[in-house]
């Protein structure tokens, strides 16, 4: 079943318990994850895209959406996206993939957050309590099907040893 209601269209997943509709690029990625038992708040095919009208509102915001245009995002619970991070890392060898999502410098780095919210910002009346709640991870589109392959991976049960990385596209 395919949806076209948000920007970009989606197809019910499931596995076990868990059913969403997911953006169509991210769906059987979003599938691996929750196999992998990691949990998730929302997903985006592509950020620059979903986020197109925000300068027309917040001019500022016009270099940040083009800077977005095929990157995708998931947002995870700040213990699942840590887990998923290692699982995805020792899923396959260190090499230009890894350097991505593990060096802020690198080429096409991922960006990855711990967002803190602040409960007061959906209710007025409630003093400020900020808490960790989500980590926010973007990549680049091109880096999905890695990103698939070593959760199937870790899914299986397998892992690459640990090795030397090339860091010599960041400095090191």
């Amino acid at each position: 079943m395919t949806s076209y209601e948000g920007t970009h269209p989606t197809v019910v997943v499931q596995v076990g318990d868990l059913k969403a509709h997911i953006d169509e690029q991210l769906a059987s990625t979003i599938g691996a994850i929750w196999e992998c038992g990691f949990d998730t708040f929302t997903c985006c095919q592509d950020i620059g895209e979903s986020n197109a009208d925000w300068p027309e509102k917040l001019p500022h915001m016009t270099e940040w959406v083009d800077s977005r245009r095929g990157w995708m995002l998931i947002d995870f619970p700040v213990d699942s996206g840590l887990a998923f991070l290692s699982a995805v890392a020792n899923a396959g060898p260190r090499d230009a993939f890894y350097a991505r999502m593990t060096h802020w410098a690198a080429p096409d780095a991922w960006d990855v957050n711990v967002k803190p919210i602040d409960w007061a910002m959906y209710e007025d009346t409630t003093p400020s309590q900020f808490r960790l709640h989500l980590l926010q991870v973007s990549f680049p589109a091109y880096d999905l099907p890695e990103l698939t392959h070593r959760l199937r991976e870790h899914a299986a049960g397998r892992s690459v040893p640990p090795a030397r990385a090339d860091w010599s596209t960041v400095g090191r």
